[in-house]
């Protein structure tokens, strides 16, 4: 399988993240390795999620470190998958000798711009950020520009500045296709006849510019049986600010969805598909379901980054699927894109073959445009997980380890 190779350098690399302390309750701002000055402290989130694995090392440090350091902001510790995403490229760039300074913002989006004002100060020669809004950096990032620094905007494109030079996620759109051809293929949709199901979504973050490319790939695959009546939205919230929820947060989307069902569902009417853009949304949705639902048939649920309360809903058949991105890869291109960088190159298309990298890549100069142009993007392929191959997905690739109750948990 073609991540077998990563697998095996990512449970080498888990001892040097366990020894850095990247597990459970990691702190909100790691210092930077040698001599970079270390960032102020990040208010910690109430609760750090654990981080899942550390990052694979694609090649050993260099005997001397380089003398550059990298800046590594990211939204918050309360979702469990920024926590993955900060450990593992902290690792990566160490593992080339970079210093780095990581820091979580606890999703404020005045505590980030402060983060960021203060490695700018301390003069880092990177910036990878992985934004809480992609709209209020503009300030900021001109500041960084000013000071010749670098910015790679990290899973979440940062809109209206010129001073991004490349933007490195999932292909967004795909993801969100995914969910919605895995929903037409399970109810078998092009050959419904006069069956009519019923169907409602829950979008992300309005704040993510992700979370509309999530929703109307999802969308855009469903949207012709709404039109002919095959799909039902019962409670009439189509479009994506009618969904939409704040901060990606499950009790909001808990919430939400209780009072969708208390309000068109209470009397019997049939659930069919509950779409969730991401696996903390699911999470809400799932919960709202459980408890609130009035209904006894199984529900297909959608979500998205593997996170490992959703898998085990999964395989005891709360949730139906997820979207997996493998953010060890993504910090992998990370690497090697922030490395052209610091060395003065002009990335492109030619980065992907000469790094070699064991996983697909697009190179995209056409799709995301932040409001000031088209911003140069790397795009990793996203991947289907069900109850059905998440073993030879996740486990046989060795992202997760499975308990002998059939449950999956991050390498660690």
């Amino acid at each position: 399988m073609k991540k077998r190779f990563l697998a095996m350098v990512m449970a080498a690399a888990m001892v040097g993240a366990a020894l850095a302390g990247c597990a459970q309750a990691a702190p909100a701002a790691q210092a930077p390795a040698e001599e970079a000055a270390p960032a102020e402290e990040a208010a910690p989130a109430e609760e750090a999620a654990p981080a899942e694995e550390a990052a694979p090392a694609e090649e050993a440090a260099p005997a001397e470190a380089t003398g550059k350091t990298v800046g590594i902001a990211m939204p918050t510790q309360s979702l469990e998958r920024w926590n993955r995403d900060g450990s593992y490229l902290k690792d990566q760039f160490e593992s080339r000798g970079y210093a780095t300074e990581l820091v979580f913002s606890d999703n404020k989006i005045e505590q980030q711009v402060r983060d960021l004002e203060n490695m700018i100060a301390d003069q880092v020669d990177l910036l990878v950020i992985a934004a809480i809004d992609g709209e209020s950096l503009t300030q900021v990032l001109a500041d960084a520009k000013d000071a010749g620094i670098p910015v790679i905007a990290y899973d979440r494109l940062i809109m209206n500045t010129d001073a991004i030079s490349y933007y490195v996620s999932f292909d967004n759109y795909t993801v969100g296709t995914l969910q919605g051809k895995y929903v037409e293929e399970q109810l078998d949709l092009a050959n419904a006849g006069d069956k009519v199901y019923n169907i409602e979504f829950t979008a992300g973050d309005p704040a993510d510019n992700n979370a509309g490319f999530f929703f109307n790939g999802a969308y855009d695959v469903l949207k012709p049986y709404i039109e002919a009546g095959t799909l039902n939205v019962v409670s009439g919230q189509t479009q994506f600010d009618q969904v939409a929820t704040a901060q990606w947060n499950t009790e909001t989307a808990l919430k939400r969805f209780q009072n969708i069902l208390a309000s068109y569902y209470s009397d019997g009417t049939q659930l069919d598909v509950a779409l969730c853009s991401n696996d903390s949304t699911a999470l809400g949705v799932t919960q709202a379901i459980e408890s609130d639902y009035a209904g006894t048939n199984s529900v297909i649920i959608t979500g998205q980054d593997g996170d490992e309360a959703n898998l085990a809903n999964i395989v005891d058949g709360k949730q139906t699927m997820t979207v997996y991105k493998a953010v060890a890869n993504e910090a992998v291109a990370t690497l090697d894109l922030g490395d052209a960088l610091l060395k003065g190159e002009t990335p492109d298309e030619s980065l992907i073959a000469n790094s070699s990298w064991d996983f697909d890549c697009a190179y995209d100069v056409s799709s995301y445009d932040n409001g000031t142009g088209i911003i140069p993007s790397y795009l990793l392929v996203p991947t289907v997980v069900t109850k059905d191959n998440m073993v030879a997905e996740l486990v046989d690739t060795g992202y997760y380890t499975q308990d002998d109750a059939g449950y999956l948990h991050p390498t660690n």
